[in-house]
């Protein structure tokens, strides 16, 4: 009885480790499904690399001399608590880098704001997880 109780206390201790744990690392698409985002550890935060986009999406970068793809857009997101995190964005179609806010709304769902200029131009967008 006593082992019954130390492992269903040992699980409910672990059950938020399993939901911090789920994060942010995975593959996220943006509303339009137009580009897909791995996100990964890098160090003590978390990263945002493309790894998929439209062909459509593909050509107006490369209008302006870059490459979309591998193209890392989310840098140094680090956790502030409540599902938040903060770090920096970098919109490759336009070439301006500002700050970042993620915030996950569950384990599907989060939102990811990028602002400019002294956060003077915001844009704000809702990415679901892709699931395998």
């Amino acid at each position: 009885m006593k082992q019954i109780l130390i492992l269903a206390v040992s699980m409910l201790v672990a059950a938020p480790s399993a939901l911090a744990a789920q994060s942010l690392e995975g593959k996220w698409t943006n509303p339009k499904r137009s580009v897909i985002v791995t996100v990964d550890r890098c160090g003590q935060a978390y990263c945002g690399t493309v790894s998929w986009a439209s062909q459509h999406n593909r050509d107006k970068v490369a209008d302006n001399g870059r490459q979309l793809l591998g193209t890392r857009i989310l840098t140094d997101l680090k956790p502030t608590g409540g599902g938040l995190y903060k770090g920096q964005a970098f919109e490759p179609k336009r070439n301006i880098r500002g700050s970042a806010t993620v915030r996950q709304l569950g384990s599907n769902t989060m939102v990811v704001k990028g602002c400019a200029v002294l956060g003077l131009f915001c844009k704000e967008q809702r990415w679901t997880r892709i699931v395998d």
